[in-house]
């Protein structure tokens, strides 16, 4: 494949790993190909004809990618490995064969920049706006060189490790599901990369053996797509007409029916933000997973927010449309337009009703703070306005 890697143990049954690198392979199909590339590591920084050089890496996941793949391991594990442990002779004479399974995948997307600080900037804007809504709980960042390294600027030695020792700062996003991982992070100069990693491939619940292999990618590359979506919808919400009329009211579940969403009861808003903590799940979320995050986000115990609770939250929810439910299955999705809607409804109340109406009971700020960011500036002028209008109203004293 390019890049292969194998693991073997010195004794009977002489269980293997090997490890195979898909860029690499991409990268040598695509110079077969006469595609130009720029590549680092495993990143490609460069590509003159990005259409080209998807449908190379959509060969990956065909059919036939199984039959290369096992013919790749077996020209290598029989002469190459095996024959330390036991002879060709020893091999033909005892037919020992090795059957192959899929035990972990990663599945990638990279966006190119062409200006790092546009990059580092949308980037940066992501995390801050979806880090707290998505229950991230620890942000890990690794401080290296001042400033990211420029096209005309080289060094005199490459930097090997550069997890240890990075060349410039980088910021890992992370969200975890069991064996499943969801990671956002900059690679090298101008990509952002997104990344769906399974760490063992029975959490998908589609087989393991190589002939699954086509199914898993298939599986991680839904994953990804859920997880951009969600971020998409995260960070750019938006209220539909008369949403905040409606949810107050009651509505119909089939023949029950369910009360409305009132946003003042804390219950009701911690468990919007298990929602959306939540959405960017593999196949949804349970009412089980969905009592132990709003848990886990409250401090509360079972006698304050059990099971049954959880259920009747999420009828309210069917109710409005801001879950869903397909068929007889026990797992409940958020629509997109769903989590815009949540979004925003957290947003405006967390962010900009309080912080507006905390302005507006003190008449007077104090000394303007040292860090003073495009934010602050905003909620500064939300402030003033908001209580010249409160005065005419007659709201504020």
């Amino acid at each position: 494949m390019g890049h292969l890697t194998i693991k073997m143990s010195g004794h009977p049954p002489f269980g293997a790993q090997v490890i195979c690198n898909g860029h690499e392979w991409v990268a040598c199909q695509a110079s077969r190909q006469g595609i130009a590339f720029a590549k680092d590591g495993n990143c490609f920084t460069a590509i003159t004809d990005t259409q080209a050089l998807a449908a190379v890496a959509d060969t990956l996941s065909e059919p036939d990618t199984t039959g290369r793949l096992a013919a790749v391991c077996e020209r290598w594990i029989y002469t190459a490995c095996l024959c330390f442990g036991l002879s060709l002779e020893e091999q033909q004479r005892s037919r020992f064969r090795y059957e192959y399974s899929v035990y972990q995948a990663e599945y990638s997307r990279n966006l190119l920049f062409g200006s790092g600080a546009q990059m580092e900037e949308v980037f940066g804007r992501l995390v801050d706006r979806s880090r707290g809504r998505l229950d991230v709980p620890r942000l890990r960042t690794l401080f290296g060189a001042k400033a990211r390294p420029h096209r005309d600027r080289t060094s005199s030695s490459r930097i090997e490790v550069v997890v240890e020792t990075p060349r410039y700062d980088l910021t890992l996003f992370k969200v975890h599901f069991g064996a499943l991982t969801l990671k956002a992070y900059t690679k090298g100069e101008h990509v952002l990369r997104f990344e769906a990693i399974v760490h063992n491939t029975k959490e998908l619940g589609c087989g393991r053996v190589l002939a699954r292999f086509p199914e898993i990618v298939a599986r991680l590359t839904s994953m990804l797509e859920r997880f951009l979506a969600t971020l998409d919808c995260v960070d750019a919400a938006f209220i539909a007409d008369q949403t905040l009329d409606q949810l107050p009211l009651p509505s119909q579940i089939g023949s029950t029916r369910v009360g409305g969403i009132d946003l003042n009861k804390p219950r009701l808003r911690a468990t919007l933000a298990a929602v959306l903590a939540l959405a960017p799940a593999p196949g949804g979320f349970t009412v089980a997973q969905l009592t132990a995050k709003v848990q886990a986000m409250t401090g509360q115990t079972d006698r304050d927010y059990s099971t049954r609770q959880a259920a009747y939250d999420l009828k309210k929810l069917r109710g409005k449309d801001l879950v869903v439910k397909p068929g007889r299955s026990r797992r409940y999705h958020a629509p997109p337009d769903a989590l815009r809607t949540i979004t925003a409804l957290l947003v405006l109340r967390d962010q900009v009703l309080r912080p507006i109406l905390a302005g507006v009971r003190v008449p007077r700020r104090g000394r303007k703070p040292n860090t003073w960011t495009r934010t602050d500036q905003h909620y500064e002028t939300l402030r003033i306005d908001m209580k010249a209008l409160f005065n005419d109203c007659g709201i504020a004293a």
